[in-house]
Parts: C-alpha cells; structure tokens; sequence
C-alpha cells in the first residue's frame, strides 16, 4: 500500500502536457519538411519557444535538414529586455552565433541586404491580440518585403491570448494607420497571428502578397483565453511579465496613451496598465465616477501613488466586461473630473493617440459629454462587418 501511495504522488508530480501544441511543435513533428535543405531567416525573440520552454532559433539551428542562416528581432529586441520605444541594436546571439539584424532601428521592414541569402522567412513570436501591440506590425513589414524579394514567408501559428472569440473597439481610419496600427481591423481582432497573416496577403494591406504558409496549432480552439492552452507564458515586453497583464492593456493602453495629460496606468510598478488615474486626481471621485459611468464585469478601487490617484482595476481575460471600452470608461470620468479638459494640451495631429485609437473622432465626443456607451455602440457596424469578413481566413 505504501509503494502504491508513492507511485501516485510521483505521477501526480508530473508536469502535464500543455493542451495546445504551436506552430513549432508541430514544424517539429513534420520533421521540418517545409523547410528541409532550405536556408532560414527566422524573425522571433524571447517568446519563439515549443511547448517544453526550448528557443525555436536552437531548435532550428540543430535541425540537420535545415541550415538557419540569420535572425530578425522586433521591438524589445531578441531577449525582450529592450524599454518599449526605444531603439533596438542588431548584434550577434550567443545562443546561435548568428546575427541578429533589428527590425526596430533604422528600419522597421528588412531590406534587401538583410534578406540575402535565405531562401525562406519564418516568423515566430507569441501576440497578445491587439492592435497596437507591434509584433504583428513587424509581421506585416516583413511579409511585405518577402512579396517584393519573391521569398516565401512562414508563420509558426500561436494562441491568441485573449481568445478568438472576443473582438472589441474602434477600426482606424487609413489615415491614421502606422507601425502602431498597421491593419484596419477592431482593437481587439480575436486572431491569431497565422489568421492575421492570411487576411492581409489575401485584401493585400501589406502593399506586395507574399507566397504564404501558415503551420497551425493542434489543439487550439477559438474559447481558448491563454490560462486554458497549457502553456508556460513567456513575458512578451517588459510591462506584459505575465498572462494576466494582457487583459489589463487592452483596458487602459489607449487611455494611457494620451501623452500630455499626466496620466497613470502603472507603468513602472509591479501591476503595469492595471491602474488608471491623472495628476492631481481625487481617487474616491474618480473610482466613483468610473462606476457611475455604466461600466460592469471590472473591480473598481481607489489607489494613490505620488501625485497620481485614479483607480486600480480588477479584470481577467474571460470577464463579460468590453476590455477596449474600459478605456472610453476612463477618458469619460478623467475629462468629467479634470479642472482642463484632458485634450486641451493635444493638438498635434499626428501625436500617438489618434493612431492608437484609430480616430480623433473620439475627441469632440468625450469633450460633448457623449456618454461611453454610446461610443462603444458606434464601433459596433465596423466589428460586425470585420467578424463576416474575417471568416475567411480562420483556422480554427
């Protein structure tokens, strides 16, 4: 009896295998066949692991059937350490010995000498589902520049941490597209990056088409928020350390955004884009004038730090609540609450707001009063229009 209770706490001790299996591993269980005898380029960072922890560029590397040549990093650079904006050196990798050319320095789209030599370029980086989340931006230039050098382009396919199902916020005018909104799609699109990467070949948002593959995943389905696939979160950037911040720069990343206005999302604490607040800001009055604004499924508290007071919010990634509406939320009770409006000191038009947001219609609305709910209802004919369109291109 006792050898039998020992042999089940040694089982029971056992890591379980993850639920999803990404792109990577399933690459691995083709033996690598779309890439056998061909030389690589490999875009990726911290994040480009199998479901065991190991970096796909060391898996890769090893593969006797194929020889991977060079390596392309994003914003944060290849190790994600890198302060968001700031720019990114290329250098070599002391895992690999290969060098890694950044794609956020004085180009954001490799250019013709980067991609000399290869025969293939696979992209592997995990999202988190939003769209001025820059990886997929990164994504999109270099499948534009694989159109253009006729090199064919691979996506190792990864959980949208948010789902597949939810698909929230504003569109963006084509005006406002940038490399913090590349594709005209919701805030929040539900897809993957495999999905995404087949919707822009196919309406031809990345300027040339490229010769697509897509690896899917086995066992990811569209319900599937990140705690359910099994996987070990790998921190994205430094203010994404876990799966749970997600949610949260969904719900204040645009309102954050507002340079200028003094405002607070946590940046620089331990609960980065989980608080919401402005300079001089009265906590009781602000958390108070967020609840009364209609806002429901998001915990509401008081906090103060420094001059800043405002809100610390409590939401997951499976709330009921709209997370990109939380934002509207808190412009709303910020522009009731402030002595100045909070666009007074904004008239640059081409500051990172509107690109952010996708529109400087959000302006006169906040500044008329227009309650939030009634600017979240406007974003409603451009999300339905994309959830028919989008249907397309899903795998899953």
């Amino acid at each position: 009896m006792i050898r039998l209770i020992s042999c089940l706490i040694v089982v029971a001790a056992l890591p379980l295998p993850a639920a999803v299996e990404p792109g990577i591993d399933v690459l691995k269980s083709q033996n690598f066949a779309p890439l056998e005898g061909r030389r690589v380029g490999l875009v990726t960072n911290q994040t480009g692991v199998d479901s065991a922890g190991t970096k796909t560029r060391v898996i890769l590397r090893k593969a006797r059937n194929v020889e991977l040549v060079a390596l392309y990093s994003p914003e944060h650079g290849i190790d994600g350490t890198v302060s968001a904006g700031k720019y990114v050196a290329s250098r070599k990798d002391p895992l690999t010995g290969l060098t890694v050319h950044s794609l956020y320095g004085p180009t954001r789209k490799p250019t013709p000498e980067m991609l000399k030599g290869i025969d293939v370029l696979v992209y592997d980086m995990q999202d988190i589902g939003a769209r001025s989340y820059t990886y997929v931006s990164t994504m999109g230039k270099c499948m534009e520049a694989c159109g253009e050098m006729k090199i064919p382009f691979v996506v190792l396919d990864r959980p949208n941490p948010l789902g597949g199902l939810r698909v929230e916020g504003p569109g963006i005018e084509e005006k406002w597209r940038s490399f913090v909104g590349q594709f005209p799609v919701p805030y929040v699109h539900g897809m993957t990056v495999g999905e995404l990467a087949k919707m822009a070949n196919a309406r031809g948002w990345n300027g040339s088409r490229c010769n697509l593959t897509v690896v899917p995943m086995r066992g990811w389905t569209r319900e599937m928020t990140w705690s359910r696939t099994g996987l070990r979160w790998v921190q994205t950037s430094p203010n994404i350390p876990r799966s749970t911040s997600v949610p949260y720069y969904v719900a204040t990343g645009i309102f954050g955004s507002l340079e200028g206005a003094a405002l607070d999302v946590g940046i620089g604490t331990d609960a980065p884009f989980q608080m919401a607040g402005k300079s001089g800001m009265n906590p009781g009055a602000f958390s108070s004038a967020v609840r009364e604004s209609g806002l429901r499924g998001v915990g509401v508290e008081p906090y103060k730090r420094e001059d800043f007071g405002g809100a610390r919010l409590s939401v997951t990634a499976e709330s009921e609540a709209n997370l990109a509406a939380i934002n509207v939320h808190l412009l709303a009770a910020t522009q009731k609450l402030a002595k100045a409006g909070i666009f007074a000191r904004h008239r640059d038009p081409d500051q990172i707001f509107w690109k952010i947001y996708g529109s400087t219609a959000i302006r006169t609305q906040i500044e008329k009063g227009v309650s939030a709910a009634l600017i979240v209802a406007g974003w409603q004919p451009f999300i339905e229009s994309f959830k028919a369109a989008r249907q397309n291109y899903l795998l899953y």
